[in-house]
């Protein structure tokens, strides 16, 4: 028998020998050595021998080396402008997204995700900050007020993590100084670069987002925010949806689907401030929607700015498995807020309803056993949730103003942990009241309430009997106690997301 002390010597002074560029005795081949320490000596020790204890010793003198794992790598792919069925997995019977319906067979999907504001940069503000809007402060597209140090990019990049932002910001003047590798860009389809040239959004999404995975330090974990302008609408331009010339044959002999809400009626029988023509989604409904003509060509450049995405999305992850970095890395897609596709005769989000505010959300988890990959789950899971799941997917403690929750125990546990079933949703007044006026709701699997605040006004819906939200019951007397209740609930969360 041999003592580490004894091995721990004549590592320590092979080491010194390795130092100076003279190969220790006991690491040359076909060589036995003598290893002396005190009155003890070691015979004829070999070389081989020697080299299997070194590796003991390592594990000896550091417990954790046996079970440690490296740091997960984190993939945020986020979308714009995407509700939860534009995917052929959840149904769409016209979209083609076979990446993401892939991504979804190897994690899992959640059918009821949702935001807590549906506009871009509040909702992209809650994302990074875990924080409803009443409480970062980002009302529309300024700045949030949370501390950059309490974000889930600060703290990774805090905790050792290369951080990478590409693509749409809108929360302000991109931090650039915050970030390893940040590039950031949006409002058009097709950009002018440097040389003169144009270049598809997607595309430079595309290219930014390979040249950061190629060029990051290898000895050191990574985080890349994927940020997407598609599907958003170019509002600018009268065509609205410009995807790549690549995709022009996409969907050409497909007729889309009009909604069954998607009607006069409909529109009439929303509250009169959104059942207006300068009501904000009424106006965008003109710009797309408005003839069944425009609505086939532009849902279809929609969906095929989609199917653009999806693409990309699939060159990432084949960049990853290339790497061999795929097993060790937490890919999460999601949408920014959901989006009417001529529902209620309205265009864009902003509102309380099912099209604006439920968004996919797909997650790949190494930690994921096989038996559970490809699973649905329909709890609520938030966009304020994803900063503490990707904080403590990477050990790191979420602050203590961070106001979702991680929701990797949905998935990940033996048992399913207890989980909310309601939800505050809460929207500021952009433009003027009469464009997008404020709202409020309380959301429930079998019930929504409503509440416009400019208005005094309140909705109210049974969603078991009537999910598509087509019969308001905010008058009904045999439901009134119910909907009271609802509404202090409301007074109860306003207060509580400050």
């Amino acid at each position: 028998m041999f003592s580490v002390p004894i091995l721990q010597n004549t590592i320590s002074h092979g080491l010194q020998q390795i130092a100076h560029g003279v190969m220790p005795e006991f690491l040359r081949p076909n060589r036995t050595v003598q290893i002396h320490s005190g009155d003890m000596m070691i015979k004829n020790l070999s070389s081989i021998g020697i080299q299997l204890a070194l590796l003991l010793l390592c594990f000896s003198m550091n417990p954790q080396a046996q079970t440690s794992k490296p740091k997960p790598n984190i993939l945020l792919l986020l979308a714009d402008d995407w509700r939860h069925d534009t995917l052929g997995i959840a149904g769409n019977p016209v979209v083609k997204t076979p990446h993401l319906d892939a991504l979804a067979k190897e994690g899992v999907r959640f059918t009821h995700a949702a935001v807590t504001t549906a506009i871009c940069g509040v909702s992209r503000a809650s994302i990074f900050t875990g924080q409803w809007m009443s409480r970062h402060g980002n009302k529309a597209f300024d700045a949030f007020r949370t501390p950059w140090a309490e974000t889930y990019p600060g703290l990774l990049r805090a905790n050792g993590y290369y951080v990478g932002h590409v693509g749409k910001w809108h929360n302000g003047k991109f931090p650039s100084e915050h970030f390893d590798f940040g590039r950031a860009y949006s409002g058009t389809h097709y950009i002018k670069q440097a040389d003169g040239t144009s270049i598809h959004v997607t595309q430079k999404n595309e290219n930014d987002a390979l040249e950061f995975l190629r060029t990051r330090p290898q000895e050191k974990p990574f985080c890349l925010t994927l940020a997407f302008f598609a599907t958003h609408a170019e509002d600018q331009n009268p065509k609205q949806f410009l995807p790549q010339p690549a995709s022009a044959s996409l969907y050409q002999n497909v007729q889309i689907p009009i909604p069954r809400t998607a009607t006069e009626a409909h529109f009439k029988a929303l509250p009169p401030f959104i059942g207006s023509e300068e009501n904000e989604g009424r106006r965008r409904w003109h710009w797309r929607f408005d003839t069944p003509e425009k609505y086939q060509e532009y849902m279809k450049n929609y969906y095929r700015l989609a199917t653009e995405v999806d693409t990309t999305a699939g060159r990432m992850l084949a960049e990853l498995q290339r790497q061999g970095a795929l097993e060790n890395t937490l890919v999460i897609f999601i949408g920014d807020n959901g989006y009417f596709h001529g529902e209620h005769g309205l265009a864009d989000k902003w509102y309380p309803y099912e099209e604006s505010i439920r968004v996919p959300l797909i997650v790949r988890d190494p930690r994921m056993p096989a038996s559970k990959r490809g699973k649905t789950n329909d709890k609520f899971v938030l966009n304020v949730d994803l900063a503490p799941t990707i904080l403590a997917a990477a050990g790191i403690a979420a602050p203590s103003r961070m106001q979702g929750q991680n929701f990797a125990p949905l998935y990940l546990a033996k048992q399913r942990p207890a989980w909310r079933d309601e939800f505050y949703y809460e929207h500021a007044i952009v433009l003027s009241k009469e464009r997008i006026p404020a709202s409020e709701a309380v959301v429930r699997r079998k019930a929504k309430y409503i509440y416009w605040p400019d208005y005094n006004a309140e909705e109210f819906f049974d969603l078991a009997k009537d999910p598509l939200e087509e019969r308001d019951l905010s008058k009904s007397t045999a439901r009134a106690k119910e909907i009271a209740a609802l509404h202090e609930r409301l007074k109860f969360w306003r207060e509580q997301v400050k």
